[in-house]
Protein backbone atom coordinates (compact mmCIF):
# COMPACT_ATOMS: atom_id res chain seq x y z
CA UNK A 1 0.00 0.00 0.00
CA UNK A 2 1.40 3.17 -1.23
CA UNK A 3 1.11 6.35 0.95
CA UNK A 4 -1.80 7.70 -0.44
CA UNK A 5 -3.74 4.61 -1.20
CA UNK A 6 -7.34 5.48 0.19
CA UNK A 7 -5.35 7.66 2.85
CA UNK A 8 -5.70 11.17 1.33
CA UNK A 9 -8.72 12.00 2.17
CA UNK A 10 -11.36 14.93 1.65
CA UNK A 11 -10.31 16.05 5.60
CA UNK A 12 -7.04 15.99 4.64
CA UNK A 13 -7.53 17.57 1.12
CA UNK A 14 -8.69 20.54 2.33
CA UNK A 15 -6.68 20.59 5.32
CA UNK A 16 -3.64 20.79 3.27
CA UNK A 17 -5.69 23.93 1.25
CA UNK A 18 -6.02 25.35 3.77
CA UNK A 19 -2.56 25.05 5.06
CA UNK A 20 -1.09 26.57 2.10
CA UNK A 21 -3.55 29.41 1.86
CA UNK A 22 -0.90 32.47 2.52
CA UNK A 23 1.70 30.77 0.37
CA UNK A 24 -0.88 30.66 -2.43
CA UNK A 25 -2.01 33.66 -2.37
CA UNK A 26 0.92 35.37 -2.01
CA UNK A 27 2.18 33.52 -5.07
CA UNK A 28 -0.79 34.00 -7.05
CA UNK A 29 -1.08 37.95 -6.67
CA UNK A 30 2.37 37.86 -7.80
CA UNK A 31 1.64 36.14 -10.95
CA UNK A 32 -1.30 37.76 -11.33
CA UNK A 33 1.03 41.35 -11.55
CA UNK A 34 3.24 39.54 -14.05
CA UNK A 35 0.46 38.42 -16.63
CA UNK A 36 -1.32 41.94 -16.15
CA UNK A 37 -1.63 43.45 -19.70
CA UNK A 38 0.31 40.76 -21.78
CA UNK A 39 -0.64 38.73 -24.67
CA UNK A 40 1.86 36.28 -24.21
CA UNK A 41 4.57 34.71 -22.57
CA UNK A 42 7.46 36.73 -22.88
CA UNK A 43 10.91 37.58 -21.31
CA UNK A 44 9.30 39.92 -18.84
CA UNK A 45 6.64 37.70 -18.30
CA UNK A 46 9.51 35.22 -17.33
CA UNK A 47 11.21 37.22 -14.92
CA UNK A 48 8.16 38.09 -12.98
CA UNK A 49 7.60 34.60 -13.03
CA UNK A 50 11.03 34.08 -11.50
CA UNK A 51 10.83 36.59 -9.34
CA UNK A 52 7.11 35.19 -7.44
CA UNK A 53 8.95 31.76 -7.44
CA UNK A 54 11.77 32.92 -5.55
CA UNK A 55 9.71 35.05 -3.55
CA UNK A 56 7.66 31.96 -2.24
CA UNK A 57 10.93 30.32 -1.31
CA UNK A 58 11.00 27.96 -3.84
CA UNK A 59 15.15 28.47 -4.25
CA UNK A 60 17.09 29.78 -6.67
CA UNK A 61 18.08 25.84 -8.19
CA UNK A 62 14.82 24.53 -8.58
CA UNK A 63 13.67 28.48 -9.77
CA UNK A 64 15.81 27.85 -12.51
CA UNK A 65 15.00 24.53 -13.59
CA UNK A 66 11.29 25.49 -13.63
CA UNK A 67 12.33 28.80 -15.81
CA UNK A 68 14.13 26.85 -18.14
CA UNK A 69 11.08 24.31 -18.49
CA UNK A 70 8.98 27.27 -19.63
CA UNK A 71 11.19 28.97 -22.03
CA UNK A 72 11.78 25.71 -24.01
CA UNK A 73 8.15 24.82 -23.77
CA UNK A 74 7.41 28.69 -25.36
CA UNK A 75 10.44 28.55 -27.85
CA UNK A 76 9.05 25.08 -28.53
CA UNK A 77 5.21 26.07 -28.96
CA UNK A 78 6.08 29.45 -30.46
CA UNK A 79 3.24 31.38 -28.87
CA UNK A 80 1.58 30.58 -25.88
CA UNK A 81 -0.54 33.15 -24.13
CA UNK A 82 -1.03 34.35 -20.02
CA UNK A 83 -3.80 32.43 -19.66
CA UNK A 84 -2.16 29.22 -19.96
CA UNK A 85 0.18 30.08 -17.80
CA UNK A 86 -0.67 28.73 -14.65
CA UNK A 87 -1.32 25.30 -16.52
CA UNK A 88 1.95 25.42 -17.74
CA UNK A 89 3.82 26.42 -14.34
CA UNK A 90 1.46 24.07 -12.58
CA UNK A 91 2.92 20.90 -15.15
CA UNK A 92 6.46 22.59 -15.01
CA UNK A 93 6.60 22.42 -11.23
CA UNK A 94 5.26 18.73 -11.22
CA UNK A 95 7.87 17.64 -13.90
CA UNK A 96 10.82 19.08 -11.67
CA UNK A 97 9.24 17.29 -8.32
CA UNK A 98 8.45 13.76 -11.00
CA UNK A 99 11.88 12.70 -9.66
CA UNK A 100 12.12 14.00 -5.61
CA UNK A 101 12.31 10.80 -4.04
CA UNK A 102 9.00 9.56 -2.53
CA UNK A 103 8.76 7.72 0.89
CA UNK A 104 6.89 4.38 0.44
CA UNK A 105 7.97 2.55 3.84
CA UNK A 106 5.09 3.10 5.71
CA UNK A 107 1.98 4.93 6.02
CA UNK A 108 -0.62 5.73 9.75
CA UNK A 109 -2.61 2.81 8.50
CA UNK A 110 -0.43 0.87 6.48
CA UNK A 111 1.94 -2.44 7.98
CA UNK A 112 4.91 -1.09 9.58
CA UNK A 113 8.15 -2.89 7.74
CA UNK A 114 9.36 -3.92 11.10
CA UNK A 115 8.49 -4.37 14.91
CA UNK A 116 9.13 -2.02 17.09
CA UNK A 117 9.77 0.34 14.18
CA UNK A 118 12.40 2.91 15.61
CA UNK A 119 12.29 6.92 14.67
CA UNK A 120 14.66 9.10 16.10
CA UNK A 121 13.47 13.04 15.93
CA UNK A 122 16.41 15.63 15.06
CA UNK A 123 16.39 19.07 14.29
CA UNK A 124 17.02 22.70 15.78
CA UNK A 125 15.13 24.17 19.40
CA UNK A 126 12.27 25.94 18.23
CA UNK A 127 11.28 24.36 14.65
CA UNK A 128 8.70 22.50 16.39
CA UNK A 129 9.82 19.04 16.75
CA UNK A 130 8.40 17.59 19.80
CA UNK A 131 4.60 18.88 18.83
CA UNK A 132 5.15 16.88 15.59
CA UNK A 133 6.67 14.23 17.71
CA UNK A 134 3.31 14.15 19.52
CA UNK A 135 1.00 14.51 16.30
CA UNK A 136 3.41 11.37 15.13
CA UNK A 137 2.35 9.43 18.49
CA UNK A 138 -1.03 10.89 17.91
CA UNK A 139 -1.67 9.36 14.46
CA UNK A 140 -0.06 5.99 14.27
CA UNK A 141 -2.16 5.57 18.18
CA UNK A 142 -5.38 6.75 15.84
CA UNK A 143 -4.32 3.97 13.06
CA UNK A 144 -4.30 1.43 15.55
CA UNK A 145 -0.67 0.92 16.65
CA UNK A 146 1.11 1.11 20.12
CA UNK A 147 3.52 3.48 20.81
CA UNK A 148 6.02 4.32 22.96
CA UNK A 149 8.16 7.59 23.12
CA UNK A 150 11.56 8.32 24.87
CA UNK A 151 12.93 12.01 26.07
CA UNK A 152 16.54 11.98 25.03
CA UNK A 153 16.43 15.69 24.96
CA UNK A 154 17.96 15.95 28.54
CA UNK A 155 19.79 19.25 27.93
CA UNK A 156 16.74 21.38 28.52
CA UNK A 157 14.26 20.39 31.38
CA UNK A 158 11.55 22.20 28.73
CA UNK A 159 12.04 19.94 26.42
CA UNK A 160 11.19 16.61 28.45
CA UNK A 161 8.24 18.50 30.34
CA UNK A 162 6.71 19.32 26.94
CA UNK A 163 6.82 15.60 25.57
CA UNK A 164 5.65 14.42 28.80
CA UNK A 165 2.46 17.01 28.10
CA UNK A 166 2.54 15.27 24.30
CA UNK A 167 2.84 12.23 25.94
CA UNK A 168 -0.46 12.85 28.83
CA UNK A 169 -2.34 14.35 25.51
CA UNK A 170 -2.10 11.46 23.30
CA UNK A 171 -2.19 8.62 26.24
CA UNK A 172 0.97 6.91 25.06
CA UNK A 173 3.48 5.83 27.15
CA UNK A 174 7.02 8.25 27.75
CA UNK A 175 10.63 7.06 28.83
CA UNK A 176 12.45 9.50 30.57
CA UNK A 177 15.10 10.94 33.02
CA UNK A 178 16.05 13.99 34.88
CA UNK A 179 17.66 16.50 33.32
CA UNK A 180 20.83 16.34 32.33
CA UNK A 181 21.37 12.45 32.23
CA UNK A 182 23.06 11.10 29.57
CA UNK A 183 21.01 10.96 26.55
CA UNK A 184 22.17 7.46 24.90
CA UNK A 185 20.96 5.72 28.18
CA UNK A 186 17.62 7.33 27.72
CA UNK A 187 17.36 6.04 24.27
CA UNK A 188 18.80 2.99 25.36
CA UNK A 189 15.84 2.24 28.02
CA UNK A 190 13.49 3.35 25.71
CA UNK A 191 14.66 1.01 23.32
CA UNK A 192 14.64 -1.95 25.90
CA UNK A 193 11.38 -1.07 26.85
CA UNK A 194 9.71 -0.71 23.63
CA UNK A 195 10.79 -4.54 23.21
CA UNK A 196 9.44 -6.00 26.01
CA UNK A 197 6.01 -4.14 25.86
CA UNK A 198 5.47 -5.45 22.39
CA UNK A 199 5.42 -1.66 20.83
CA UNK A 200 4.87 -1.24 16.99
CA UNK A 201 6.79 2.32 17.07
CA UNK A 202 8.94 4.05 19.34
CA UNK A 203 9.49 7.32 19.01
CA UNK A 204 12.96 9.32 19.86
CA UNK A 205 13.45 12.91 21.20
CA UNK A 206 16.96 14.52 20.95
CA UNK A 207 18.30 17.39 22.29
CA UNK A 208 17.34 20.27 19.62
CA UNK A 209 21.34 20.89 18.37
CA UNK A 210 22.80 23.60 16.52
CA UNK A 211 24.14 22.05 13.38
CA UNK A 212 27.34 23.37 14.52
CA UNK A 213 28.28 21.91 17.51
CA UNK A 214 30.16 18.64 16.55
CA UNK A 215 30.12 17.26 19.66
CA UNK A 216 26.05 17.10 20.08
CA UNK A 217 26.58 15.35 15.98
CA UNK A 218 28.90 12.98 18.04
CA UNK A 219 25.66 12.47 20.31
CA UNK A 220 23.66 11.34 17.79
CA UNK A 221 26.47 8.53 16.71
CA UNK A 222 26.35 7.08 20.53
CA UNK A 223 22.88 7.07 20.66
CA UNK A 224 22.38 5.01 17.17
CA UNK A 225 25.09 2.60 18.66
CA UNK A 226 23.69 1.78 22.01
CA UNK A 227 20.28 1.50 20.44
CA UNK A 228 21.49 -1.16 17.95
CA UNK A 229 22.85 -2.99 20.86
CA UNK A 230 19.13 -3.99 21.27
CA UNK A 231 17.75 -3.85 18.03
CA UNK A 232 20.99 -4.22 15.21
CA UNK A 233 19.35 -2.21 12.53
CA UNK A 234 17.93 0.48 14.45
CA UNK A 235 17.04 3.33 14.11
CA UNK A 236 14.86 2.56 10.97
CA UNK A 237 13.89 6.38 10.22
CA UNK A 238 15.83 9.20 11.07
CA UNK A 239 13.39 11.87 10.62
CA UNK A 240 14.56 15.63 10.26
CA UNK A 241 12.64 17.98 11.06
CA UNK A 242 11.91 21.85 9.33
CA UNK A 243 10.78 24.92 10.33
CA UNK A 244 8.84 25.55 6.75
CA UNK A 245 8.12 29.56 7.85
CA UNK A 246 12.51 29.63 7.92
CA UNK A 247 12.39 28.90 4.35
CA UNK A 248 15.87 29.34 3.18
CA UNK A 249 17.04 28.78 6.49
CA UNK A 250 15.30 25.97 6.40
CA UNK A 251 17.21 25.05 3.00
CA UNK A 252 20.71 25.56 5.24
CA UNK A 253 19.59 22.98 7.48
CA UNK A 254 18.65 20.42 5.52
CA UNK A 255 21.89 20.64 4.24
CA UNK A 256 24.17 20.40 7.37
CA UNK A 257 22.17 17.75 8.71
CA UNK A 258 22.30 15.54 5.94
CA UNK A 259 26.00 16.24 5.56
CA UNK A 260 26.70 15.27 9.05
CA UNK A 261 23.78 12.72 9.47
CA UNK A 262 22.28 9.65 7.84
CA UNK A 263 19.35 11.72 7.72
CA UNK A 264 16.03 9.47 6.00
CA UNK A 265 13.09 11.48 6.28
CA UNK A 266 12.00 14.88 6.18
CA UNK A 267 9.15 16.77 8.38
CA UNK A 268 8.59 20.37 7.27
CA UNK A 269 6.32 22.19 9.51
CA UNK A 270 4.63 25.16 10.24
CA UNK A 271 3.40 25.73 6.45
CA UNK A 272 0.09 27.16 7.83
CA UNK A 273 1.61 30.46 8.80
CA UNK A 274 3.58 31.13 6.25
CA UNK A 275 3.85 32.26 2.32
CA UNK A 276 7.06 30.07 2.26
CA UNK A 277 5.39 26.94 1.47
CA UNK A 278 6.92 27.13 -1.76
CA UNK A 279 10.39 26.33 0.03
CA UNK A 280 8.62 22.49 -0.02
CA UNK A 281 9.22 22.09 -3.89
CA UNK A 282 13.04 23.26 -3.08
CA UNK A 283 13.76 20.41 -0.40
CA UNK A 284 11.76 17.73 -2.18
CA UNK A 285 13.92 18.90 -5.22
CA UNK A 286 17.33 19.69 -4.17
CA UNK A 287 17.65 16.65 -1.45
CA UNK A 288 17.72 13.18 -2.54
CA UNK A 289 15.94 12.28 1.21
CA UNK A 290 12.28 11.86 0.70
CA UNK A 291 9.95 14.68 2.13
CA UNK A 292 7.31 12.22 4.37
CA UNK A 293 5.22 14.89 6.77
CA UNK A 294 3.95 18.71 6.27
CA UNK A 295 2.67 20.33 9.34
CA UNK A 296 -0.24 22.56 7.86
CA UNK A 297 -1.53 23.27 11.10
CA UNK A 298 -2.27 23.18 15.05
CA UNK A 299 -4.75 20.36 15.68
CA UNK A 300 -2.99 16.96 16.16
CA UNK A 301 -4.26 15.72 12.93
CA UNK A 302 -2.63 18.70 10.80
CA UNK A 303 0.39 16.54 10.41
CA UNK A 304 -0.21 15.30 6.78
CA UNK A 305 2.12 12.63 4.92
CA UNK A 306 3.48 14.63 2.08
CA UNK A 307 2.55 13.84 -2.08
CA UNK A 308 3.88 15.87 -4.10
CA UNK A 309 1.13 15.49 -6.21
CA UNK A 310 -1.83 16.63 -3.89
CA UNK A 311 0.68 19.06 -2.72
CA UNK A 312 0.77 20.86 -6.48
CA UNK A 313 -2.47 20.58 -6.94
CA UNK A 314 -3.85 22.59 -3.57
CA UNK A 315 -1.59 25.15 -4.37
CA UNK A 316 -2.84 25.43 -7.65
CA UNK A 317 -6.29 25.54 -6.13
CA UNK A 318 -6.72 28.91 -4.68
CA UNK A 319 -9.49 29.13 -2.15
CA UNK A 320 -11.70 32.02 -1.36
Amino acid sequence: MGFFDKLFGKKEKESLDQGLQKTKESFFSKITKAVAGKSSVDDEVLDSLEEALVTADVGIETTVQIIERIEKRVSRDKYLNTSELNTILQDEIRAVLVDAPESNTYSFQSDLPTKPYVILVVGVNGVGKTTTIGKLAYNFKKAGKSVLLGAADTFRAAAVDQLTIWSDRVGVPIVKQDMGSDPAAVAFDTVQSGVARGSDVIIIDTAGRLHNKAHLMDELGKIKRVIQKVIPNAPHEVLLVLDGSTGQNALEQAKHFTATTEVSALAITKLDGTAKGGVVLAIANQFKIPVKFIGVGEKMEDLLVFDKHEFVDSLFSLQS
